[in-house]
């Protein structure tokens, strides 16, 4: 799961699956951050080292589900992200195959959405994926077990 990846996987491999949230480009370098339900984790793709996978992540659109497998390894020195907790980390993408591409999503599947509700409503399936509403629904079920 992406949001399992800590620092003591560092030099392991791992295939993970998710939705890309958002994607950087940097020139020869295409950042994804990939969801799941565990959480997210930051995929990295170099032109020079796989210029597979950075061609698949330079055609990647957001809300796309991928397959990356690649090596864990630790962020540089002063990249490291205290926000997530898998913060320490990202995968070196070697390959990124696509399982679903996606439209444009109607409104950001983010904790702070400003779409109105009737748009939420009507892409309730987009609206559940928001980390909101997905803890409510955790929550939710722990109750109810």
């Amino acid at each position: 799961m992406c949001g399992s990846v800590r620092a003591a996987d560092a030099g392991r491999s791992a295939v993970l699956a998710g939705w890309v949230a958002h994607k950087r480009d940097h020139g020869g370098v295409i950042f994804l951050d990939l969801r799941d339900r565990e959480g997210i984790i930051q995929v990295v793709a170099h032109a020079q080292d796989a210029p597979e996978a950075h061609g698949t992540a330079d055609a990647v659109k957001p809300e796309s589900v991928v397959r990356v497998v690649g090596e864990v390894r630790l962020r540089p020195e002063g990249r490291a992200n205290p926000g997530l907790p898998t913060g320490e980390v990202e995968v070196a993408a070697g390959r990124i195959e696509v399982l679903s591409d996606s439209d444009t999503p109607p409104f950001p599947i983010e904790d702070r959405v400003t779409a109105d509700e009737p748009l939420r409503l009507k892409y309730r399936y987009l609206d559940l994926r928001r980390p909101e509403i997905t803890s409510g629904l955790r929550i939710r079920h722990a109750v109810t077990r």
